[in-house]
């Protein structure tokens, strides 16, 4: 669950006696998010309006990777259930990001244009620490990448996302079976640094099995990769980061985390 200070996100405007009003465009965004009905608020403790169903704004700054995962977790619930809340992404949140960023996550993911984190984890603006690549491979300058949202941005959670069906897993998988040599492109690179991962995908296995298996193989060799890293493993036995694997399934849009 988010943290009991959380206080509901809105757009809102500062009023002359120091106070806050919600914007119209917040207002268009509250009533689109409750279907088109009259706005419904109450009192929180602290006494700003809370929206029912509303995301709550998070701390700027979490080190707890616990706390990091769930809001992962809520914010997939929602795009899966077709229920996005959008956070983040008004333009009082764009100026604050503009200062400086917090981030809470480094999601390593897929280049796929289908597997976007910040939309399948329903986030905004300085939300995710984003590094992509083509089957989430971990080359130099991605874990180079990662380092840096860990040592200097302080992220207390990395995901490593991998997805249903990956075509880089697939073609990896099909050059393995056919035997097939270099194609003299930088696509060899990729396909070097899965095809460990494939090999170990029983090879009995349909071919729609074996993608899959070779797929949560690959994340959690990319897992394993990380967390063998002298930095990020120091920064796990410290307890300020954890690492964990995750796998998108295109149709229902649900992340499972392994």
């Amino acid at each position: 669950m988010l943290p009991e200070n959380a206080r509901p996100t809105t757009d809102r405007e500062p009023e002359p006696g120091g106070g806050t009003a919600t914007t119209r465009r917040g207002l268009f965004r509250w009533g689109a998010v409750l279907g088109g009905g009259a706005l419904a608020t109450a009192c929180g403790t602290d006494g700003a309006p809370v929206v029912p169903g509303a995301v709550r704004e998070r701390p700027e700054e979490i080190a707890d990777p616990d706390v990091a995962l769930e809001l992962l977790r809520e914010g997939n619930a929602r795009f899966a259930g077709a229920r996005e809340q959008h956070p983040a992404r008004a333009e009082e949140r764009r100026l604050r990001v503009a200062e400086g960023q917090h981030p809470f996550a480094v999601v390593l993911s897929c280049s796929d244009s289908r597997v976007p984190p910040e939309l399948v984890f329903d986030q905004g603006l300085g939300d995710l620490f984003v590094v992509r690549t083509a089957g989430q491979v971990v080359a130099p300058p991605v874990l180079g990448s990662i380092q840096y949202g860990v040592e200097h941005l302080h992220v207390p959670l990395l995901v490593v996302l991998g997805h249903e069906g990956c075509g880089a897993v697939s073609a990896t998988l099909e050059a393995v079976e056919k035997g097939s040599g270099p194609s003299g492109t930088a696509i060899d690179s990729l396909v070097d640094a899965i095809r460990p991962s494939v090999e170990r995908a029983p090879a009995g296995a349909g071919g729609a099995d074996r993608l899959a298996e070779a797929v949560r193989l690959n994340v959690a060799d990319g897992v394993a990769a990380l967390s063998a890293d002298p930095l990020l493993a120091g920064a796990v036995q410290a307890g300020h980061l954890r690492v964990v694997g995750a796998t998108y399934d295109l149709h229902d849009g649900e992340v499972a985390f392994l």
